[in-house]
């Protein structure tokens, strides 16, 4: 069982002057669920090496299980400091996809061909897709074989409209994630903010905020059972 988990390169918020890039429990909790079942993964992102932290995700009051074993964990720390670069991916190698979250994918994923091809091309194979907070923004530009946005007429969740406007950056990020799966004709749903909520549809899994990454990891270790 071989498993990508593609992270952003982005650390800009904006031109707030602050930092962003991949939320850190989004990565560790997905991390962990697969390597315990056994997955082999390969970390990739945009520009490879280390992708940036969002500082705010390694705050004491969010640190989790998970975010506590990797900072005691040397191998996942290297694994993570040497990604891969995103366009020598091939999708072929890989069972699944799965794409943390953090503010980052909006800039750069969001706007990556190869990304973009990368997931058109687990949809194709039929390969569970994995995406978790912000993560579904990287499904924007993605159509299906039919030429439709690959979330018509899913069931898909992510990062809501009210969780964004209870972290100030409504007026920051470069569109709404929850108005843009509407927009393409998702069946958007949500659970209560903050809280784990994830949807499987087909081979989608989505799950809409950092607690809900360990919920979404597992929904796909279940399609690939």
């Amino acid at each position: 069982m071989k498993v990508l988990m593609v992270l952003t390169s982005h650390d800009q918020l904006g031109d707030t002057g602050n930092k962003t890039g991949f939320w850190l429990e989004e990565f560790t909790a997905p991390y962990y669920a697969f390597l315990d079942a056994g997955a082999e993964l390969t970390l990739a992102s945009p520009k490879g090496g280390q992708p940036p932290l969002d500082p705010k995700s390694d705050d004491p009051d969010g640190q989790t299980e998970t975010t506590k074993r990797f900072s005691d964990d040397a191998i996942a720390q290297k694994a993570l400091a040497n990604t891969q670069r995103l366009e020598n991916i091939n999708a072929d190698d890989y069972d699944a996809v799965f794409y943390p979250g953090g503010h980052g994918p909006l800039w750069d994923l969001a706007e990556s061909a190869k990304s973009v091809a990368l997931i058109e091309s687990f949809a194709k194979a039929n390969k569970p897709l994995g995406f978790v907070c912000h993560a579904p923004a990287v499904l924007r530009d993605v159509k299906g074989e039919n030429g439709e946005p690959l979330v018509k007429g899913k069931k898909v969740t992510g990062f809501s409209n009210s969780e964004e406007d209870g972290v100030g950056l409504t007026d920051v990020v470069p569109f709404l994630l929850e108005d843009m799966l509407k927009s393409n004709g998702a069946e958007y749903q949500k659970g209560d903010d903050w809280q784990s909520f994830a949807l499987v549809d087909g081979l989608l899994v989505s799950g809409q905020n950092p607690a809900s990454s360990a919920q979404a990891a597992n929904l796909l270790l279940a399609l690939l059972a």
